[in-house]
């Protein structure tokens, strides 16, 4: 009990940090009157796209939150409404203080003419969805274990009209993170059409038609892309990494739970139940302290070094803290069998997480950093044509999926010889234990990223921008290394939560699934399938609304004699972002619902084999594909960069060069923002709702 009230007591001091932040951050002044105006306008575009996107969603919630309560166990629907409301939560506060963090981004480096300074504002406004994730996912998870008691070995349950055989206290945390993953789902996808939309169309329109400068004001597109840049990569991503964090713990209880079906004794059991819980808790305190640490020592002029220091100091508190938990918690009971090296064991998995996760970004930086030959490689082609360019970042992608991936089949192989699947899991957990650094450091990114549109459209100084241009790479930089951070934990948590399914269904408390069995391999591949549909749907979803936007881009610069291209006439932004946001959900329930369904119907008619199978096809085909997404999309993208930044002797903005860069930075947006970011959580999605509906397969399916 005390375990758990001091993790509360955490998660509020990581919120009262964030009301510090927030108020500390409305206090900086915005700068000109156009910049106030500016801002003014992105903050009620963002506020108008959420309001209408949860209309949409809080019906679709609701609805599923009834079946769960009638059909599965009644107390269900209610935790998935409760982890819904959680990751709402995450997300609308990370959105709203980054619209007021990108104006004030912008100010400061008006005002002092400081890149350090500058960096501390972009990362006090990232802090505050940063910190938010773990403290509101992991608070939602504690809250249950205090009032539902936590996970009953031998618990059943039943539903208000139908009853199926399960145990209603597993049921509470798998409809918990079901309630996080389907809003993160709805979320990425109505923010990634929003905003790649925007983003791809202004770029064709503005920069390979008309020559204009990248973020002109006259450009309507380039204000939907302010938008969406905080209703994607802020509010999304906030809504992606709490999902994570919570499969993750969520995976550790389910398999703790296993554990002691299989024989383990009650003292494990609550040992293996609590460990997750304490290094959640120590990694939200080390992300405190590691923010902390940045914002308030004296600002450096390398913002890199910075945000590296933060996430060395968040992890050593983690490192430290998880070695004595380890000792305290499993070093006085029986353990079982598979903990190879005693009570050490899940420290070393847990440890091994982490290191992983840095590891994994450090790869992702060098594929996708201006610093690194990949990239000068690829800005290089671009003197050439734009077909050199596409397949230099097509060769990057592919050939940056072995080392990460490696790293993760190594961790698999280690954590899982350490102490089982157990172990696996807690690798998962350890390389996000520390998400609230994470998702400040990535959220910093399009922070910078907006408050350079905001210096260019408001005609600041050159010297303004050059600063914001540094940020706005090292952010895209640090957007990468946040995604391999969400992949790697995606193929950890989903290993953890499909070994987890099977076990539910096997007999004689061993996990079985028999890759020889036709069922099998029928779901296998049609999981495989599955991933390439829904990356095609996104695709096809995302440069429909492109097309649309350009066309309204083009339509209003050559109106009225051209009165929007000379500067005479205002931009219809508001026209502009109302179609960008009708496209955007109004495609965004199909592809939502499709990681949803898949399972549940492919359970229904031929049972928990076939599902397993669909799980097991869907994240071998997803975990590489996501990597090679995000890391050509991060590489097409810093080329551009390092173009546009004079680092390519030969080519600058406006050039062939840097118009055939600009295309591989238009593929790269509907990759590294769409679709890669979508996959890990379709693929963890697919497998909390296999762990849901579990006892539905085993007790009821059509055929087979």
């Amino acid at each position: 009990m005390l375990v758990y009230l001091a993790v509360i007591a955490i998660t509020l001091l990581a919120l009262l940090y964030v009301m510090y932040n927030y108020a500390k951050l409305k206090k900086m002044p915005e700068g000109t009157e156009s910049m106030v105006e500016l801002g003014e306008i992105i903050r009620d575009g963002a506020r108008t796209f959420m309001l209408a996107e949860y209309k949409i969603i809080v019906p679709v919630i609701a609805v599923i939150a009834i079946i769960f309560s009638c059909f599965i166990e009644a107390t269900s629907g209610l935790t998935f409404i409760f982890g819904a409301t959680m990751s709402s939560l995450a997300c609308v506060i990370g959105m709203r203080s980054a619209t007021y963090a990108n104006v004030r981004t912008a100010n400061t480096a008006r005002e002092t003419k400081n890149i350090g300074k500058t960096t501390q504002t972009a990362l006090r406004g990232g802090s505050i969805s940063g910190l938010s994730v773990p403290a509101f996912g992991l608070f939602g998870i504690v809250v249950i274990i205090l009032v539902t008691g936590g996970i009953k070995i031998g618990a059943t349950g039943k539903g208000l009209i139908v009853s199926f055989t399960c145990n209603p206290t597993i049921m509470r945390f798998t409809t918990y993170s079901l309630g996080c993953s389907l809003v993160a789902m709805f979320n990425r996808i109505a923010g990634g059409n929003y905003t790649k939309a925007a983003d791809i169309s202004a770029d064709i329109v503005g920069k390979n038609i008309f020559d204009m400068p990248e973020d002109d004001s006259r450009m309507p597109n380039t204000i939907c892309d302010f938008i969406g840049d905080n209703v994607n990569d802020i509010a999304g991503n906030c809504s992606d990494l709490l999902e994570s964090f919570v499969a993750t713990i969520v995976a550790c209880l389910l398999i703790s739970a296993s554990l002691s079906n299989g024989g383990a004794s009650d003292a494990f059991f609550k040992s293996a139940s609590i460990f997750p819980i304490i290094i959640a808790g120590a990694g939200l305190l080390g992300s405190i302290i590691g923010i902390a640490y940045a914002l308030l020592h004296k600002a450096s002029d390398h913002p890199s070094r910075e945000l590296d220091v933060a996430t060395y100091i968040s992890a050593g508190i983690v490192i430290i803290a998880s070695f004595i938990a380890s000792y305290v918690v499993f070093g006085n009971i029986e353990l079982i069998d598979k903990f190879k090296l005693g009570w050490i064991s899940p420290w070393i998995a847990s440890a091994l997480g982490m290191f992983s996760g840095v590891l994994i970004g450090k790869i992702t930086e060098y594929y996708t950093g201006t610093d690194f030959k990949p990239v000068k490689s690829l800005a290089q082609m671009a003197k050439e044509s734009a077909a050199f360019v596409v397949t230099k970042g097509d060769a990057i992608g592919s050939r940056s999926c072995l080392l990460p991936i490696g790293l993760i089949v190594t961790s698999l192989i280690i954590s899982g010889s350490l102490c089982g699947i157990y172990g696996i899991a807690l690798a998962a957990l350890g390389m996000l234990s520390f998400v609230g650094t994470t998702v400040s450091i990535d959220a910093f990114g399009p922070i910078a990223d907006n408050a350079g549109g905001i210096a260019e459209s408001c005609k600041l100084e050159h010297d303004i921008r050059k600063i914001t241009d540094k940020l706005d790479a090292v952010g895209n930089t640090t957007a990468a290394i946040g995604k391999g951070f969400a992949i790697g934990s995606a193929a950890f948590a989903t290993v953890s939560l499909i070994v987890a399914y099977v076990e539910s269904y096997s007999t004689g408390g061993v996990a079985t699934l028999n890759a020889a069995s036709f069922m099998i391999i029928a779901g296998l591949i049609f999981g495989g399938a599955i991933i390439e549909y829904f990356s095609a749907l996104l695709t096809d979803n995302t440069i429909d609304s492109a097309y649309l936007l350009a066309e309204e881009g083009k339509r209003q610069l050559l109106a009225d004699n051209k009165a929007v291209l000379k500067g005479t006439k205002r931009p219809d932004y508001e026209r502009c972002i109302s179609m960008a946001a009708n496209e955007a959900l109004r495609k965004m329930l199909i592809p939502s619902l499709l990681a949803l369904f898949v399972p549940a119907i492919g359970g229904i008619l031929f049972g928990a084999e076939f599902v397993g199978g669909i799980l097991l096809g869907a994240t071998i085909v997803a975990i590489p594909k996501a990597i090679f997404m995000g890391n050509s999309g991060g590489a097409f993208d810093n080329g551009k960069k390092a173009i546009e930044s004079g680092l390519v002797e030969g080519a600058e903005k406006g050039s062939e060069a840097h118009k055939a860069a600009v295309v591989g930075d238009t593929i790269g947006d509907t990759r590294k923002d769409v679709v890669g970011v979508a996959l890990d959580i379709a693929i963890k999605l697919m497998s909390t709702v296999a762990n849901t509906l579990a006892p539905v397969f085993a007790s009821f399916h059509i055929i087979g």
